[in-house]
């Protein structure tokens, strides 16, 4: 992280966020999910905003004790017990993020513009993938056709809920219609196959010449993924597999070991910023590709996911179109428009009204 200036002050609260409709995955659904809030100020009143969002279920740092922990953590950092601080900053990838953010946000004047570049200043935007919940068929259905009338060339569906006959149909549909030079398709597992189906299932979706499929079976079975990646079905991108892996070396093992085509970034999940360019600089050693995508982050959190994406140049359509999932999130820059993401400071001021008074 960078230096921290002292004299400064961080307070924590929970803030719930509510879904517009459920969010369905291999995992489970979801209706309602908790973000943190960190607010680092100094004595003159100037604040970083910060968020720290872990998934239940997924992230390293999905733990009862949660909140009791992010307290002591802003205790450590008031009393500037900077080694027990960073030391638990490790264990704690969501936290870590969260300071991250709230320090870039604080040294950069407080005004929510943690990275400057065209998207920022110049009004251009990101391409982004639609993401398809997972769900009913006729649910699944009805997504496909919003984003699609919402301009996007890149959609990516969660599999592994529904009948697998039910989901390669959808697929099948979507194909016939849009070829893949004018619709990209991603699948995302979410390592809902297992290691006996997955190469049968791998091949059957490899007819519809998709770009790639996420996760295809659960994390921690290397052996299992490297031999999937060998068979070269389908352009596998690591997701899960990544998490709780913190040290370089760990990385370069990895992904020498699975020798994976992509691997997919998400900082609340590996740490931050910082963390996912150590992922990022051992993936281009290797020839490997990846993107970001966000972990249902309120608007702070994606806010300032985009913006550090807008700087890294990668022209593949990126994870970053989850804004709109919430009835109470944050008003933002932030816009969804023909299938990309833009940053229209004048559409929007921000808004944080939800939790004003903790502020």
């Amino acid at each position: 992280m960078q230096s921290i200036p002292n004299k400064l002050q961080a307070r924590c609260f929970p803030y719930r966020l509510d879904f517009k409709s459920p969010a369905g995955t291999s995992r489970g659904v979801m209706t309602q999910k908790i973000s943190w809030m960190i607010v680092i100020a100094d004595e003159n009143g100037q604040q970083g905003l910060g968020e720290c969002g872990p998934l239940p279920g997924l992230s390293f740092d999905d733990r009862p004790d949660f909140g009791t922990r992010l307290l002591r953590l802003c205790e450590q950092f008031n009393q500037q017990e900077w080694a027990t601080f960073d030391e638990s900053l490790l264990f704690y990838p969501a936290m870590r993020f969260g300071f991250e953010m709230a320090l870039r946000d604080y040294l950069q004047g407080g005004t929510r513009l943690l990275f400057e570049s065209a998207f920022t200043t110049a009004g251009a935007p990101q391409n982004i993938n639609g993401l398809i919940w997972m769900g009913s068929e006729a649910f699944m259905q009805q997504q496909i056709a919003d984003k699609l009338e919402q301009g996007f060339s890149c959609l990516k569906m969660k599999v592994g809920a529904l009948d697998f006959e039910t989901e390669l149909g959808l697929l099948k549909a979507l194909r016939q219609r849009f070829p893949a030079n004018v619709l990209e398709l991603r699948v995302d597992a979410n390592g809902a196959f297992s290691v006996a189906n997955a190469p049968e299932r791998m091949k059957r979706l490899a007819e519809m010449e998709l770009h790639s499929i996420e996760q295809p079976i659960k994390a921690g079975q290397p052996e299992a993924m490297a031999a999937l990646c060998a068979q070269n079905i389908l352009p596998i991108a690591l997701d899960e597999e990544l998490i709780g892996i913190t040290d370089a070396d760990q990385m370069d093992e990895l992904l020498d070991h699975i020798k994976p085509p992509f691997i997919i970034l998400k900082p609340t999940l590996l740490g931050g910023f910082e963390a996912c360019e150590l992922w990022i600089a051992a993936a281009e050693k290797r020839g490997i590709g990846w993107w970001v995508t966000s972990a249902l982050e309120s608007n702070v959190g994606l806010n300032a996911i985009a913006q550090w994406t807008a700087t890294l140049n990668n022209a593949l359509p990126q994870g970053l179109g989850t804004g709109q999932l919430y009835t109470n999130n944050f008003e933002s820059p932030l816009l969804v428009e023909n299938g990309k993401l833009w940053y229209l400071p004048e559409r929007s001021p921000w808004i944080l009204t939800h939790f004003q008074d903790n502020l």
